[in-house]
């Protein structure tokens, strides 16, 4: 019940905050390449039911339902490659926290096609949380190509308002990367 509280008091303050920054992102997004300025996706949320995630769109139009970790770099947009780095792309998520299908911290969201994570979670437990804008994963830097690391990182997790604060704190900082896209080449761009 706490982490709840915490949750809705921070995602309420932060939508507060970053309301007209994540409105001018929208509008950059929108100038930046066609299509709409947000984002949505179903993603597998708390005891694996699938929510609609909401995040500003780093991606050009028509790139399909995939991860990114299954994208190449050029289907980042200019904008989006900015937003991705800086991690500003979440900020929309601070809805899915409010309303209560996410956490601001927790297990990262997958896709409901990324079956081999979904049954490594729920075989470990981490289904039973709440997904989140970041968690244990994020910080080690571990992203969704490596869906067995990925699962075992997530099980460390161990909610507390201190562990949060830390958590949420890294990433504030810049500690841990997003999920990779493919270079060209095989290298990775975040």
């Amino acid at each position: 019940m706490a982490k709840r509280t915490f949750d809705f008091l921070a995602a309420t303050a932060g939508l507060v905050l970053f309301a007209v920054p994540i409105f001018l992102m929208a509008i950059a997004v929108r100038m930046g390449s066609r299509g709409p300025a947000l984002f949505r996706q179903k993603r597998v949320g708390r005891n694996g039911r699938t929510f609609t995630c909401y995040k500003l769109r780093t991606m050009r139009q028509g790139i399909g339902n995939l991860p990114s970790h299954e994208l190449t770099a050029d289907a980042i947009t200019p904008i989006g490659a900015k937003l991705r780095r800086l991690k500003l792309d979440e900020l929309p998520q601070l809805w899915n926290v409010l309303c209560g299908d996410m956490s601001l911290v927790g297990p990262r969201p997958c896709l409901p096609s990324q079956s081999e994570l979904i049954d490594a979670r729920n075989r470990l437990g981490v289904l039973r949380f709440r997904p989140g804008i970041t968690g244990v994963a994020q910080i080690a830097g571990i992203d969704m190509s490596d869906p067995q690391r990925l699962a075992a990182a997530d099980a460390l997790y161990s909610p507390s308002l201190l562990t949060d604060l830390r958590l949420v704190f890294l990433t504030v900082v810049g500690a841990g990367r997003g999920d990779a896209v493919r270079e060209l080449g095989h290298n990775s761009v975040r």
